[in-house]
């Protein structure tokens, strides 16, 4: 886990006199799952979506695998292995979970989804989007519409759907939002078992399951790095508890 596998260099971003992102630096391992956490308007998804190519940003410098990627669009990048889910489900509701990851597959094989109709017959999109659907969970609920899922199910599923498309990278945007407890720890187990293998950046306000999944986090505070390591060093750390995670800056 000590090769970078994303290198974020001096980071910035305006939105007219608002720097949401503020020379933003910090790098992500291989196998790792880096954790960004900050409290609301730290700027977290606007890296998100720099780092995923919605966004241009405004200055600095982000590297993928060893190749500077600032420029490239959002599909160049997915085909070089980066992957991204978001706040909000992103998935086709009429079509069943079969279905969306199958399209996934498709659409990384390089086809157009007006073939969505080939999806559904090709072998070779469905086994491996069965497979897929086994890893989150969901192998039971292949044929079920996307809309009867449980919002825990439809996280899931679109946790899934970026997993078809291989990547080296997965940015996950708040994928415990909105869910039960039961929910949560369902995909913390679900994320617990990519460790080591898949490399996660994590953005998530539920601290419990930050703190149970991962190996370092990096805190932001008006889209800057205030502190960066291990759960353990970054729950010690006085700057980080009195601007976000709380408590009493003169304990121990």
């Amino acid at each position: 886990m000590d090769t970078a596998v994303l290198q974020v260099e001096s980071l910035i971003k305006r939105f007219g006199g608002l720097i949401a992102t503020d020379q933003l630096s910090f790098e992500l391992r291989a196998g790792e799952i880096h954790a960004i956490i900050g409290p609301n308007g730290a700027g977290k998804t606007t890296l998100l979506g720099q780092l995923s190519g919605e966004l241009k940003p405004d200055g600095g410098r982000i590297r993928f695998q060893g190749r500077d990627i600032t420029g490239l669009a959002v599909h160049r990048r997915s085909r070089r292995g980066l992957a991204r889910s978001f706040q909000v489900t992103n998935i086709l509701l009429d079509f069943t979970a079969l279905d969306n990851v199958a399209l996934s597959v498709q659409a990384h094989a390089g086809h157009s989804f007006r073939f969505w109709q080939n999806a559904r017959a090709d072998r070779s999109l469905r086994e491996p989007a069965r497979q897929v659907l086994a890893q989150v969970g969901l192998a039971g609920r292949a044929d079920v519409a996307a809309a009867e899922l449980s919002h825990g199910e439809q996280r899931q599923l679109e946790i899934a759907m970026a997993l078809a498309t291989r990547p080296s990278l997965l940015l996950l945007d708040e994928p415990m939002a909105g869910m039960a407890a039961d929910e949560s720890q369902r995909m913390v187990e679900i994320l617990r078992q990519f460790k080591g293998e898949l490399t996660i950046l994590l953005v998530e306000h539920d601290m419990d399951a930050v703190f149970a999944l991962a190996d370092r986090i990096t805190v932001l505070v008006y889209g800057r790095v205030i502190a960066t390591g291990t759960p353990t060093e970054i729950r010690a750390n006085r700057d980080v508890r009195a601007a976000y995670l709380g408590g009493d800056d003169d304990d121990a």
